[in-house]
């Protein structure tokens, strides 16, 4: 499988508006993080895990011209806010674009774009075929096996997707041992570790580490990074050898 990860940052991305912080003005390209999302290929079949505000920006940027299915790992708005922009792979392919999502995020989807779902719809508004899940539940997408796992952003339940050797975790907090079960066995695993000193909802450093190593992962990737963390090169020196800081473009064969 390939990856490409489209965004790596939390919900307000980096630079934040109006911030002038060091990492905010920071001349590393890859400091420059839009919302988390990452596309994933394998054979024919593209698939994307989360869809936010700068889903056209990064698709744009990446010249993606297929797309099969959309994973959701939660409905906040920095990982849904680009659905709409789905439409363009309505006319381009001219079916419904597949979007899975456990029940919590269905119905938060379904009020939050309640337009796309009308009964009488405005010409030209997406054509999405919502599939719901339970947490634990798999299903297959391109003769791949698709296995959802709960976690917990704060008191939230969101699903993480593990595929062959290869999970992503995004917004983590809490993952209890039934998860860290579905997990286990993972070579390559993306994880959120939002900044150094400790968040209510979301894997700071340490946690984000301690969690690597219980999983016993050979590769590990760290994802939804804040601009309070530090400039990308300065978290690389914090890290032992088998994690690394992903930013946004980066590749991947897994």
């Amino acid at each position: 499988m390939k990856l490409t990860f489209l965004g790596t940052g939390t919900s307000s991305g980096i630079p934040l508006i109006a911030c002038d912080c060091a990492v905010c003005s920071s001349k590393d390209w890859r400091d420059k993080r839009l919302r988390c999302s990452v596309l994933i290929e394998w054979d024919d079949t593209k698939v994307i895990i989360d869809v936010g505000t700068d889903f056209r920006q990064q698709l744009l940027r990446e010249n993606v011209k297929q797309l099969d299915a959309v994973l959701i790992t939660h409905a906040h708005f920095d990982h849904i806010g680009g659905l709409d922009e789905l439409r363009a792979f309505n006319f381009k392919q001219g079916k419904d674009m597949d979007v899975y999502a456990d029940v919590l995020a269905s119905n938060m989807v379904t009020n939050m774009f309640a337009y796309v779902f009308a009964a009488n719809k405005y010409p030209g508004t997406p054509n999405l075929n919502l599939k719901t899940f339970q947490e634990y539940d798999a299903f297959k997408i391109g003769g791949k096996k698709i296995q959802t796992i709960e976690i917990f952003h704060g008191n939230m339940p969101i699903t993480s997707f593990r595929i062959d050797n290869f999970t992503y975790i995004t917004d983590a907090k809490t993952v209890s041992e039934e998860s860290k079960k579905l997990i286990k066995g993972t070579e390559t695993l993306v994880l959120n570790a939002v900044r150094i000193t400790p968040h209510h909802s979301h894997f700071n450093l340490e946690e984000a580490l301690d969690f690597i190593e219980e999983m016993e992962v050979k590769n590990a990737y760290l994802i939804h990074l804040s601009h309070r963390f530090a400039k990308h090169s300065d978290i690389e020196k914090m890290l032992p050898p088998h994690v690394h800081v992903a930013y946004d473009g980066l590749q991947l064969e897994v």
